[in-house]
């Protein structure tokens, strides 16, 4: 019996408690499911709910009686073991072990499907993350959204919605020209800006912009006159720099969708329609020569200013422009992950979100993801040998690996600071989180493989009931919290909530594994029964779901560690 099914169970005894007159409310009132959830205490049984404690005051009874009703109702119920009331009301529900056990085979059965829902089915989602300015290599803070940028994509395509993947192209304003500056002077032998860029990088993108023309059939651009030289360095020095990005964004197994060029925005006057709209509706106002819209009617701590004295676009015009364009696209929802540095952000879109008639956190939501800090042997990493300032992307890689730089930046909640020790995470131990996870997956394969010398075969035999060891039904509860899990991941915006589960899961799969007395394979001299059949269909569900949950956050199931 899943959680579903257990729902809809306390659902129709309380409608049929309704149906006869004990419960004195109307058939509207009752819930459209009923909530259950894992007991803290294992000893409290399988599943509990507080269902009466929700409803009694409503139907003027006491949640006990309306508890004690419920539980008389609901024992009769196939796969139910026993309900008890506790406390001032609860409902604490115990399977039968047959019940539990036969999850192993629905998983197994439904294979990749095995956690994937509805909960966000309908929904258009435009998942802007990374945008990182193609001015250098991609930081460590813009690695921990591509992890868990990507990962919140699976799970919200896993439950339903339809992602697009964007990155947003910063090719308009002040950096790119700091940039071509810097590779410019570099080319040249000259002394850097005092506000250019720094590091090794600068000098291989330089040299490549030179070949490049060389190659082509083109002067050297460091022999043409400044204007026509520094367009030289933007025009393929940013083309350098984004492709190197894409590539390393690629290698660490995040690939986008759409590719939005800022540029685009202020050449086909999206800007200027943007503003338009907005006047229409009577937001936006003169005043000192400026543009300004009315933000403070929408919670704004200001006014901002649009177009600016000067005629020019202040900064936040394409943010309007953009965030009107992924609309009328035909986005239901906007969702902007952004850095730490970016809170003041969030007041000034929510309001311009509202101006245009839309639902602040609804069609438009913004995640601000936390520093991340990397250390070894005890002391902080700060340098990267070739960007020089920033520790990047193919640092952190060179370093862990793909999987456990992906999984490390995606198991803590994104609003949180993270350091993460590069000794532990090139460990093969259980204190290394991904290493636990993947050797339980492998563990599970190995004993496939085991089980198929020793002629043990699922499809020969399967005794749900057999399944009634505490470590298996503790492993049986675990693995029944895998869609919620996935959904809750979804609605909340939190694939880290997957990664945790994973881990639990693990755990319990080790300590069933090591129980002497709940062998999968027969000793040798032992005659294969259903019990090792049964138990195989067990170890197969769990290798299901780990590699159902780690391709969720872009991480391998290695068959063998």
């Amino acid at each position: 019996m899943t959680p579903d099914e257990l729902s809809e169970a306390l659902s129709a005894a309380l409608a049929a408690a309704v149906a006869d007159g004990t419960l004195a409310l109307p058939a509207e009132a009752l819930p459209a499911s009923v909530h259950v959830e894992r007991p803290r205490q294992r000893e409290h049984g399988d599943w509990a709910t507080n269902v009466a404690l929700q409803l009694a005051k409503k139907a003027g009874t006491t949640p006990r009686a309306l508890a004690e009703d419920l539980a008389n109702r609901l024992a009769a119920t196939p796969g139910v073991k026993a309900v008890d009331v506790a406390g001032p009301g609860f409902l604490n529900i115990t399977l039968e072990a047959g019940a539990a056990g036969e999850l192993a085979r629905t998983i197994v059965e439904a294979g990749v499907a095995y956690g994937r829902g509805d909960s966000e089915a309908g929904k258009r989602v435009n998942l802007e993350f990374v945008s990182a300015n193609p001015t250098g290599p991609l930081h460590i803070g813009g690695v921990r959204w591509a992890a868990v940028g990507d990962s919140l994509a699976r799970v919200l395509q896993a439950s339903g919605a339809e992602v697009a993947r964007e990155y947003y192209f910063n090719d308009h304003g002040a950096q790119i020209d700091r940039f071509a500056r810097s590779l410019l002077a570099r080319a040249r032998g000259e002394a850097a800006p005092e506000d250019g860029y720094g590091g090794q990088y600068i000098s291989e993108i330089a040299d490549a912009v030179v070949a490049d023309a060389l190659a082509a059939g083109e002067p050297d651009p460091r022999t043409l006159p400044d204007d026509e030289a520094l367009e030289a360095f933007r025009a393929r020095g940013v083309e350098r720099m984004f492709g190197e990005i894409k590539a390393s964004l690629h290698d660490f197994g995040v690939d986008f969708d759409l590719y939005f060029h800022e540029d685009s925005l202020h050449e086909s006057g999206a800007v200027e329609r943007a503003v338009a709209r907005l006047r229409e509706s009577g937001h936006v106002f003169e005043q000192d020569g400026a543009t300004w819209l009315r933000t403070t009617d929408f919670g704004d701590d200001k006014d901002r200013v649009v177009i600016k004295s000067d005629g020019e676009a202040a900064y936040i015009a394409g943010d309007i422009a953009y965030y009107l364009d992924k609309r009328e696209r035909g986005f239901d929802e906007v969702i902007i992950m952004l850095g730490a540095d970016h809170h003041g952000y969030i007041g000034r879109m929510m309001a311009v979100c509202a101006a245009f008639g839309d639902e602040p956190g609804r069609n438009l939501q913004i995640l601000i993801g936390q520093l991340v800090n990397l250390v070894k042997d005890g002391e902080p990493v700060r340098m990267s040998k070739r960007a020089g300032t920033v520790l990047t992307i193919d640092d952190l890689v060179g370093a862990v690996g793909v999987d456990a730089a992906r999984y490390s930046l995606t198991r803590s909640s994104a609003d949180s600071s993270i350091d993460l020790d590069l000794d532990l995470l090139t460990r093969a131990t259980n204190e290394n989180p991904v290493y636990y996870v993947q050797y339980a997956h492998s563990r599970t394969c190995a004993v496939d493989r085991n089980a198929a010398d020793r002629a043990v075969a699922r499809a020969d035999g399967f005794d749900p009931s057999l399944l009634d060891h505490p470590t298996e039904a503790a492993l049986i509860g675990r693995l029944t919290e895998f869609p919620r899990i996935v959904a809750q991941a979804a609605e909340l915006r939190e694939p880290h909530r997957v990664a945790r589960y994973l881990e639990a899961l693990a755990g319990d799969y080790h300590t069933w594994y090591q129980q002497k007395d709940r062998r999968v394979l027969p000793y040798p001299d032992e005659e294969v029964t259903d019990t090792h059949r049964t138990r195989l269909w067990l170890n197969d569900a769990v290798r299901q779901v780990l590699a159902n949950g780690l391709g969720l956050l872009g991480v391998s199931a290695p068959e063998r560690m």
